[in-house]
């Protein structure tokens, strides 16, 4: 099966990517939910998984659909700041640890190294047969529509039959409202004396009430 080169606006951008023919004896059939109707007037969940299992053992997949052929690059704008920029790896660490993903590397859109093209090529090294792009971004913009799928075409090039996907930023998601929250009330308990510098403010002494 083959599925070539298509789009979904506002939401994923998916490039090729080819199935060998044994996943017609798979125990789970590729399953693909899209919803081509349209554009909605607000963004709510989405979900585009494709489920494969092969029976020979050929090609093993967590249960969220990340294989052990997967790469994962973690991307954001980047930094002249080296701390912000080393946060990046922190947060890569902790994905890797919280998700057992084997092959995850973090990726700087501009004026930080490593790039996209960096990332991308340390994942077919590791044995990448597929390269997933997850932008660290909040909302969709210029960034996401333009900048890195561009940078993403460009390091493929570098690795033909290597398929890749440019998953949706963060966008409006309700662990999202945990998180600020949380956020919130370590900062107010900092400004209290109740709480230490988090890794965001550490060294910075803005965590103050002016």
């Amino acid at each position: 099966m083959s599925i070539e080169s298509f789009s979904i606006p506002h939401t994923i951008t998916l490039k090729r990517s080819s199935v060998n023919e044994t996943a017609r004896r798979s125990k789970w059939a590729p399953l693909i939910s899209l919803n081509f109707q349209g554009k909605p007037s607000r963004i709510g969940n989405f979900s585009a998984r494709l489920s494969l299992s092969f029976e020979d053992g050929g090609f093993k997949q967590f249960p969220n659909g990340v294989g052990e052929k997967d790469g994962v690059i973690i991307v954001d704008h980047g930094s002249r700041r080296r701390e912000s920029n080393l946060m990046l790896n922190e947060f890569v660490t902790m994905l890797r640890e919280k998700t057992g993903y084997p092959i995850v590397e973090p990726a700087h859109m501009e004026l930080a190294e490593p790039s996209i093209r960096d990332a991308f090529g340390l994942c077919v090294q590791q044995g990448a047969g597929r390269v997933i792009v997850s932008p660290f971004f909040l909302f969709p913009g210029r960034h996401w529509y333009q900048d890195i799928p561009s940078l993403t075409a460009d390091a493929a090039k570098d690795h033909p039959g290597v398929s890749y996907i440019i998953t949706a930023p963060l966008g409006l998601h309700e662990l999202l409202v945990d998180v600020v929250n949380d956020r919130i009330k370590h900062c107010l308990s900092r400004v209290a004396g109740d709480a230490e510098e988090c890794a965001a403010c550490a060294g910075t002494s803005k965590c103050k009430l002016y």
